[in-house]
C-alpha cells in the first residue's frame, strides 16, 4: 500500500548502512510532442506508442520512482528520501526540495517536434507566481542534422514587444536560436525562455519541480483536439527580459591525464554535471559525501558497491546514495558516463 505523499505502508527497516546502487523503474510520458527514440535508441519495452519522456529518477507523486534492484525493490524515492534523509542525498539538505522529496528530476526527452515555448519561475518569484523554482540543464545525447533549441530572448526584445509578438504569432523572432550537437549542454535557469525544437534527443537534469508556464504552443491542439492552456500572465512575472547571452556550451576540460577523461557540462547552485570518458576501470569516491546519478550515454558500464554488481547498458540511469562513500566503475570494454552530483 501507498500513502498519498507517495511513501510505501511497510514498516521494516531502511538501514543507512545497507545502501548500494538503486536502479529504477522508469516513469514514461506520452506528450503530444514524442516519438519513439527512447524505445529504439535504448531497447525499452513497454513505452507508449508517442513517448515524449521518461522520467528517470523521481519523487514525484505525478511520476513516482520505484526502485527495482536489491533489498529495496518497490520500495518508492520518496519513501528512500525521507527514511535515510542524509545517508542518501548528503549531509546538508539542498534547498527548495519538496517536503520529503528528493531534490532533483531525472529525465530523457525525445523531442520529434517541438515543444511549446515555454519558463519556469526561480526563487525569487515562485511564490508569487503561484508555483515551484526550476533551475534545469539539457545534455544532448543525439540532434537530427540542424537541429536546436531556443534559450532566453534576440536583444531588444521587452515585455512590450514580446506580448506583441504572441498576439501577431511572430514570436519566434523574439527568441535565440541555438545550434545543437550531441556533447554540448544547454543552461535553462528559472526565468528563461526556452523551447526544444525537433530532432533532439536530450538527458534533462531539474530541480524537483513540475512547474511550467507555457507562453506560446506553436498553434496545435492537444489530444482532445482543443488548444492546449497557455500561462502568459504567470510567464510574464518570471521572465528574465535581461536573458540576451545563452549559448550551447562544449564539454570543459577538468581532467586530460590518464585514460578516463573528465569534462564539466554545468555547475550551479542546485546540481554539477560532468561526463566521464572510461576506458579502464577506475574508484569512484565524493569527497563531499553526496549522492551521484550515473547515466550511460555510450557503451555499457558496470558498477560495483555496497555488495551489489550492477551492469548499465545504453540509457541506465544508476542512483548512487551518498553514504556508499566509494564504488568501482568498469567499463566494457568503454563508457561515456554523465555524472550529476546534487549541490
Amino acid at each position: 500500500m501507498t500513502t498519498p505523499n507517495g511513501t510505501s505502508a511497510r514498516h521494516d527497516t531502511l538501514r543507512a548502512d545497507a545502501v548500494y546502487p538503486l536502479l529504477f523503474t522508469p516513469v514514461y510520458q506520452d506528450y503530444i510532442w514524442g516519438g519513439r527514440r527512447i524505445a529504439e535508441r535504448y531497447g525499452r519495452d513497454g513505452t507508449p506508442s508517442v513517448c515524449a519522456e521518461s522520467w528517470e529518477i523521481s519523487s514525484r507523486p505525478e511520476g513516482m520512482s520505484v526502485v527495482r534492484n536489491g533489498p529495496w525493490a518497490g520500495r518508492t524515492l520518496a519513501e528512500l528520501t525521507g527514511a535515510l534523509g542524509a545517508a542518501l542525498i548528503g549531509s546538508v539538505r539542498p534547498r527548495h526540495a519538496p517536503e520529503g522529496g528528493f531534490p532533483l528530476l531525472i529525465k530523457i526527452i525525445d523531442a520529434a517536434k517541438r515543444l511549446s515555448v515555454q519558463v519556469h519561475p526561480n526563487e525569487a518569484n515562485a511564490d508569487a507566481a503561484g508555483g515551484e523554482p526550476k533551475t534545469e540543464a539539457w545534455v544532448v545525447l543525439d540532434a537530427a542534422p540542424g537541429a536546436q533549441v531556443y534559450a532566453g530572448l534576440r536583444p531588444g526584445t521587452d515585455r512590450q514587444t514580446f506580448e506583441q509578438a504572441i498576439r501577431d504569432e511572430t514570436l519566434e523572432a523574439r527568441l535565440n536560436p541555438l545550434p545543437v550537437r550531441p556533447g554540448q549542454a544547454v543552461f535553462i535557469p528559472g526565468g528563461r525562455v526556452h523551447a526544444i525544437c525537433e530532432g533532439c534527443l536530450l538527458l534533462e537534469i531539474q530541480q524537483n519541480s513540475n512547474t511550467t508556464y507555457r507562453v506560446y504552443d506553436w498553434g496545435r491542439v492537444g489530444h482532445d483536439g482543443k488548444p492546449r492552456p497557455l500561462h502568459v500572465d504567470r510567464a510574464l512575472q518570471t521572465i528574465a527580459w535581461d536573458d540576451t547571452d545563452a549559448a550551447a556550451a562544449d564539454p570543459e576540460p577538468l581532467e586530460t591525464e590518464g585514460p578516463n577523461p573528465r569534462y564539466r557540462l554545468a555547475d550551479c547552485p542546485f546540481f554539477r554535471i560532468e561526463r566521464l570518458e572510461l576506458r579502464a576501470p577506475e574508484t569512484e569516491s565524493d569527497p563531499e559525501q553526496r549522492a551521484r546519478i550515473l547515466f550511460t550515454a555510450e557503451g555499457t558500464l558496470t558498477i560495483e558497491g555496497g555488495g551489489r554488481t550492477e551492469t548499465l547498458p545504453p540509457g541506465t540511469s544508476c542512483l548512487v546514495p551518498a553514504a556508499l562513500r566509494s564504488c568501482r566503475l568498469v567499463p566494457a570494454p568503454r563508457a561515456d558516463v554523465i555524472r550529476t552530483y546534487i549541490s
